[in-house]
Parts: C-alpha cells; structure tokens; sequence
C-alpha cells in the first residue's frame, strides 16, 4: 500500500480541513494547553490570507478554527524555514486577535489566539530542542505572562524518538507527520493501533485520491522543488556577488594599506640610516680631532665595534 506525504498542502487539509476530530486532537496534543483548558469542540473559519514573500508563497500550508470558549486556533505548515516566517506568524496571529474588537469593544472580552507551526525545516541551528513555545512573558518574572496571543513552532527534522519528553499523542502525530511519506510501505503497529492515527493514515492513502488529486499533489511538490531551487540560486548568487565584492574591496583596501604602510615604513628606514650615517661622519670629525672613544660614544649613540671599525678605515 503506497501513501502520501501528509505535510503537502492537498493531504494537510484533506486530514484536518475536513475532520474536526483529528484537529482537536492535534491542537490538544501539541500546544501546552492545561488538561482543564483541552479542546472539546470546533468550527471551521476561513483562512486569512496576509502578504506572503511571493518566492515561497507556495511553501505555507494552513489551517484555521475556533473552540466553544472563543478561542482561535491557526495550524501553519512551513515547508521551509525563511527569515522572515516569525514575522509573518506574529502579523497573522496579532491580525486574527484584533478582529475580534470593534469600536466599544470590552477589551476583557478579546479571546486568545493560539499559532501552531510545524516547520519542516531547521529554523533554530543552535538550538537543540525541536520544540518552541513563545507567549508576552515579564523579563524578569516568568509567571507573570499577558493572555491573548501564544505560539508555538515545532521543528519536525530535529524530532526523534530517543530526545522524547511529549505526551503519548503528540509524540504519534510527530511520528506521523515525520515517518509516513511516499516511501513508506509498512507502517509502525503503534501508529496503526491508535483510532486517530489510523484514520489520518487511511487519508493519505494513495488510493483514496482520485487522478486530479494526485496530479494536484505531484505539482505541489514540483512547486517546492522549484521554489526550494530558486532560493539556492539566490542564495548561491548573493553569495558569490558577497565574496567578489569582498575581495574587491579588500584587495583595494589592501593595496591602499599596504603602499601606505610600505611608505612609512620606506620613509622610516630611510630616515633611520640617515641618522645612522649622519652618526658615522660626525664620529670620523671627532677622531680627527682626537677625541676619546667614551665621548664619542656618548654624542653620537654608536657602539664601541662602530667606533673600532672607523679607527680601521
């Protein structure tokens, strides 16, 4: 039985766009909610498109709901990591939470808003944890935390059974999203035991899609393969563009520094066997003269073996 990748965008929603059950059951196992604040129930509301960098604008993948209590929830799937995707889930999020005012308003009333990402990229490299929790937190007292907007970024490449500190179902849905794929051909009994693994399983089963679907499926892929490209090219280019300017630069400023440098420097020496043999010629005067070798000495800074050598001459 061949499967499907579930973090492409047709087969991400097709498992939590269309069952509510298994969304629940994803926000309550991933996000560091109390047991007495877990998800009991949701509706479905429209995806909020906000601008996206137009080179990766087919790397996201997402989905949006509400619970009984309020409270949003929007799950992300970043299929790579760029600079600017923090940015762009705090607008999100801060956009989802401010919709909910009007003018008049109860400020009290505005309802959390919980951003789920599930990054299928490193985006911390000198982080060890795969898993990112952020919420507006006192600098200097941790408990004392402004309600309204929480994130949470799941790194899915860092994730493995032997760092595992989740509870049992978050660890299946990572388990889930990061070893079923194209490739799998058997799947792990403790995914196929679990009722709502089972079932996202039989979501991303190749022959639950129809011809169009799949071509949709492979065309998305192609689009990241495509995009993923393009970013190395630019990368690759802005890189070489970097070192040629850098080298430029820096062999024009070396250059510059090192004639500078090689003037003084020539100029100093110069300078110093002047003096050196301006010292020479007053010193043969002074002997003409018959003064002693200590006088001579103590005028002109030479050294008993110049002196000597002089006497020789």
């Amino acid at each position: 039985m061949r499967y499907l990748d579930p973090k492409a965008d047709l087969t991400f929603k097709k498992i939590f766009g269309n069952h509510p059950d298994l969304l629940i059951s994803l926000l309550n196992a991933l996000l560091p909610l109390e047991e007495s604040r877990q998800i009991k129930s949701i509706e479905y509301l429209p995806v909020e498109l906000v601008p996206v960098n137009e080179l990766r604008k087919n790397t996201l993948v997402d989905v949006r709901c509400r619970d009984m209590e309020g409270r949003q929830f929007v799950v992300e799937m970043q299929m790579e990591w760029s600079t600017a995707f923090k940015q762009r889930v705090l607008f999100n999020a801060s956009k989802i939470y401010v919709s909910q005012g009007t003018v008049g308003y109860a400020y009290q009333s505005l309802h959390p808003v919980y951003s789920l990402n599930l990054v299928n990229d490193v985006m911390e490299k000198d982080i060890p944890e795969y898993r990112h929790d952020y919420s507006i937190v006192h600098d200097k007292y941790s408990d004392k935390i402004i309600d309204g907007l929480h994130f949470t970024f799941i790194e899915l490449p860092k994730f493995t059974l032997q760092s595992i500190t989740e509870k049992r179902m978050a660890v299946l849905w990572l388990r889930f999203l990061t070893e079923i794929d194209t490739s799998t051909r058997e799947v792990p009994a403790e995914l196929m035991e679990n009722p709502e693994i089972s079932k996202a399983l039989s979501e991303v089963r190749e022959s639950a899609f129809s011809e169009p679907e799949l071509l949709a499926y492979d065309k998305f892929w192609d689009i990241i393969s495509t995009e993923r490209t393009m970013v190395e090219e630019k990368y690759e280019a802005g890189r070489k563009k970097g070192f040629e300017k850098g080298f430029e630069k820096g062999f024009e400023n070396g250059f510059e520094n090192g004639f500078e440098n090689g003037l003084e420097n020539g100029l100093e020496s110069g300078r110093e066997r002047g003096r050196e043999e301006r010292a020479f010629e007053i010193a043969r005067k002074m002997l003409r003269k018959g003064n002693t070798v200590d006088e001579i000495m103590e005028l002109t800074d030479l050294s008993v073996s110049d002196i000597e050598k002089l006497l020789k001459e």
